[in-house]
């Protein structure tokens, strides 16, 4: 994928205070870009945003925080949806959305709703680009703290029941800004990875262990767990609200835990490391060898 020419536009940037928001803010200011960021107290006033923005492009990094089926909807789909119709009011030309890889197998509330948004903006007529990134280094930073500790690094199962093509914040925030007068990124879904090669959730304590110069340790955790939780917590979800969450977070960590983020293969269903395109130069282990220095 080329990147297009960063001819400076005037940018409503939503979702700055998130970590790939905030990267993607670096990289529209280095690239002279006007860029508005506001506050998610600021979204409830989309039209107020766009008649003081006079935004030619959108990019959307707004997501919920937790996943839990009234916080998706609410923001995922809803604030999204509120954003494009205020954009479309203004005359916008461009809205990029930054979603998530996991939507090409939905079995979350949260997938649901971006789902549910994702074909609104195709149907609006507006010029888009909808970004779907694999893992996060973010979320494959948890067990840092860890492995400093001499804990052993916790599996599902072997280890090797997913795969992922991780990206770093920057290298993303890269990917989206250059969407912008990019006629090859318009009216299209991209999936995108950092690169590779694809690797498994084993292969991510040992390289965390080879960082930190000390012999591997791993802890099985069966998935089968997340099942036992989501169907007991699931007895109460019709009584309570906090049931019904608690259930969701359990089917969330089963999902994380079993499917790979990487583009499924329309013809076999199965997850191919080969079809997940692959963007950036930072890699997992430089980002390993900065928290372990930073710790």
């Amino acid at each position: 994928m080329t990147e297009g020419t960063p001819t400076p536009r005037r940018i409503l940037l939503a979702g700055a205070s998130g970590t790939i928001g905030a990267a993607v803010l670096r990289r529209l200011q280095a690239e002279g870009h006007a860029v508005t960021a506001p506050d998610r107290a600021a979204l409830a006033d989309p039209q107020g945003l766009m008649a003081t923005a006079r935004p030619e492009v959108v990019i959307s990094c707004i997501a919920s925080r937790s996943g839990a089926p009234r916080d998706a909807q609410a923001v995922d789909y809803h604030a999204n949806s509120d954003l494009l119709r205020a954009a479309l009011a203004a005359g916008t030309g461009h809205f990029v959305l930054l979603s998530a890889i996991c939507v090409q197998k939905p079995l979350l509330a949260f997938q649901h709703a971006k789902l549910a948004f994702e074909a609104e903006l195709v149907a609006s007529g507006i010029g888009y680009t909808i970004i779907r990134p694999t893992a996060f280094f973010k979320s494959l930073s948890g067990q840092v703290k860890r492995v400093k500790a001499d804990k052993p690094f916790l599996i599902f199962g072997d280890g090797n029941l997913t795969r992922c093509k991780p990206i770093s914040d920057d290298d993303l925030a890269r990917f989206i800004a250059s969407a912008i007068d990019n006629p090859a990124m318009r009216d299209r879904i991209l999936p995108i990875g950092g690169p590779g090669p694809a690797i498994s959730l084993k292969e991510q304590g040992e390289l965390l262990f080879h960082v930190a110069g000390k012999p591997p340790k791993f802890k099985s955790v069966s998935p089968k767990i997340f099942t036992f939780a989501e169907r007991l917590l699931a007895l109460g979800a019709p009584f309570s609200g906090w049931f019904a969450e608690k259930a969701e977070y359990a089917r969330i960590a089963r999902y994380y835990a079993t499917e790979s983020m990487l583009v499924l293969d329309p013809e076999t269903g199965a997850y191919s490391a080969e079809l997940t395109p692959e963007f950036g130069s930072e890699t997992l282990e430089s980002h390993y060898r900065t928290l372990m220095r930073g710790q």
